[in-house]
């Protein structure tokens, strides 16, 4: 895991999870809410990295109810630990799953960084209770690879050119940038029902720039190290951010869901 490029104990973090809060929660929270989450769901939140899904679990699930929050750095949703939402440091790639089962799994922007994706999608799918949803959130930065689908001039070609540079960077460290599209698949061949999925992929929204600026401040030392970027375009990227003219959007966030069928 030391191989994420975007590594949750950096102060830029937190922006990251304030700006993908804005532009995916109300995305997420309308596909779980169609699910039927709702008052005594025990449900487990993989790689929760902020607090903001987890919260939201919790609020909805209600005293009743219970929310595992785990991750390999729990350090931005311990705080949130309380009666509903238990906080626990793990990896779903090295320790023992959780001896329980669930009405819900769900992992956001997760499985597409892991080194043995198809091991982890097995444990998420073993820990659904009969009738349990998995809800499965990866982005596929090879469908749309733009930051600027519309680029009109110096400062959009210059986006697109460190976007593509920083996904050559995760590329690197092991994540699978058309992962996303297969989720539907998978999740069929892992032996679940009703599968069903959607994309979405904000444009011009404030917070794709908010989101953007971290990112880059977060990466910037490895951009350089990897003579992907100079300072010079780094700064330049960033104030030309910072001025909020420019329409940019993300990789598409595919969806995908399906249920763990009954027993006979």
């Amino acid at each position: 895991m030391n191989r994420y490029l975007l590594d949750n104990r950096r102060p830029e973090a937190g922006e990251r999870f304030v700006a993908l809060a804005e532009l995916f929660d109300p995305w997420t929270f309308r596909h779980l809410d169609d699910l039927g989450l709702g008052e005594g769901w025990r449900c487990w939140e993989v790689g929760a990295g902020g607090v903001s899904v987890p919260r939201g679990l919790a609020e909805r699930v209600g005293p009743s109810g219970r929310v595992l929050a785990t991750d390999i750095d729990v350090s931005w949703t311990e705080p949130a630990a309380d009666g509903v939402l238990e906080v626990r440091r793990h990896d779903v790639l090295r320790d023992p799953p959780p001896s329980e089962t669930f009405d819900l799994v769900h992992a956001r922007l997760v499985l597409v960084h892991l080194s043995d994706r198809a091991a982890a999608l097995r444990v998420l799918v073993d820990a659904l209770r009969p009738g349990g949803w998995l809800v499965i959130e990866d982005a596929d930065p090879a469908l749309q690879p733009l930051a600027c689908p519309d680029e009109r001039g110096p400062a959009e070609e210059l986006a697109n050119r460190l976007r593509a540079r920083i996904r050559t960077l995760m590329a690197e460290r092991g994540a699978d940038l058309a992962y996303g599209r297969t989720l539907p698949r998978l999740l069929r061949e892992s032996g679940l029902s009703d599968v069903r999925a959607e994309a979405y992929s904000p444009i011009a929204s404030p917070a794709c720039s908010i989101l953007e600026a971290a990112t880059v401040r977060h990466v910037r030392d490895e951009l350089l190290a990897a003579e992907l970027a100079t300072e010079e375009e780094i700064e330049t990227h960033l104030a030309n951010l910072a001025l909020g003219d420019m329409d940019l959007t993300l990789a598409p966030m595919i969806t995908a869901w399906a249920r763990k069928r009954d027993m006979p």
